[in-house]
């Protein structure tokens, strides 16, 4: 409860402890467009367990659910989360808030209740599952949608951390999941490979938020990787061209791409690569936001070609 109440703003008008959180809007919209989003940690969770640390999932749905409203243009208001497992472990439970509770303080995101649920007939051992519940908000004339891209307008990437949330069902088959392939170092890694898979999910809110009125369109690099992300914020008649090169890419997609021999191509489907966000704007306004976010690099155009292609060369 100390925790949750840590996130409070002043919206809330009841939180964790009675059957359901309130929250009241705040003043100074015109038209005020509400903007919610649901999603889980995944098979991440397998690794947290197996390396009995759990104080970072809890950031993972946070930013994730943070990072998916943003691509609207929505700040977040509230967050609600889930936690299931066999038998109540208080302590990793407490974990798991702490996480929750660090990440909405970040971003002025009001942790107002959730559900802890114990079903020891579905989960077993240190199995549990984790899901996140957010709802945003945004000015409905400020509402992102990208349908002003056009062809020619650039295509930039801010880092990811690493693989976030997503592609953790085949890196546990390439890398292992017990503990001693989790605690393995790998040459050129300063950690083990159990801990660079545990790296937070980045937030982009606050690097994002200052910019907006330039962006024309944002598309969160999650499960389908930039194939399957890139064209749900694009419109009817254009494509993108993504050029590889134009960006570090983490040293751990290069070993799971090596040791799993996966192709590129799949790796580009899986995973992030690096990516966590791509943001599409006017040429015009390019060198004002790679000075705004000079952990931004230009990695691709929009191209003329209809069918809302993703071409990665």
């Amino acid at each position: 409860m100390k925790l949750a109440r840590a996130t409070f703003t002043p919206g809330v008008l009841g939180g964790p402890g009675f059957f359901g959180g309130m929250f009241e809007l705040p003043g100074g919209y015109l038209k005020p467009v509400l903007v919610s989003s649901c999603d889980g940690v995944g098979t991440k969770l397998k690794i947290a367990s197996v390396m009995g640390k759990h104080d970072t999932v809890g950031m993972d749905i946070v930013n994730h659910s943070v990072d998916d409203i943003l691509t609207c243009g929505a700040a977040p208001l509230f967050f609600l989360d889930y936690i299931a497992m066999g038998k109540l472990d208080s302590a990793l439970v407490a974990d798991i808030v702490k996480g929750l509770s660090t990440a909405c303080q970040e971003v002025g995101c009001a942790l107002i209740g959730g559900e802890t649920a114990e079903m020891p007939g579905l989960y077993h051992g240190k199995d549990y599952d984790l899901a996140g519940f957010i709802v945003g908000i945004v000015e409905k004339d400020r509402i992102v949608n990208g349908l002003t891209i056009k062809p020619g307008d650039a295509v930039l990437g801010l880092p990811s951390s690493g693989l976030h949330t997503n592609g953790y069902s085949l890196a546990r088959r390439v890398l292992g999941e017990t503990p001693e392939a989790l605690s393995k170092v790998y040459p050129g890694f300063d950690r083990s490979i159990g801990e660079v898979l545990l790296a937070p999910h980045v937030s982009y809110f606050k690097t994002l938020q200052p910019v907006m009125s330039d962006v024309k369109g944002l598309a969160h690099i999650t499960g389908g990787g930039f194939t399957d992300n890139i064209p749900r914020s694009l419109p009817e008649g254009v494509s993108v061209r993504i050029n590889t090169g134009t960006w570090d890419v983490p040293p751990v997609f290069e070993l799971i791409q090596s040791l799993g021999q996966v192709a590129p191509e799949e790796m580009f489907r899986v995973f992030n690569m690096g990516i966590g966000m791509t943001v599409f704007v006017d040429p015009s306004h390019v060198s004002t936001m790679l000075a705004a976010m000079p952990q931004a690099r230009v990695i691709g155009e929009v191209t003329a070609e209809a069918g809302r292609k993703v071409e990665i060369v």
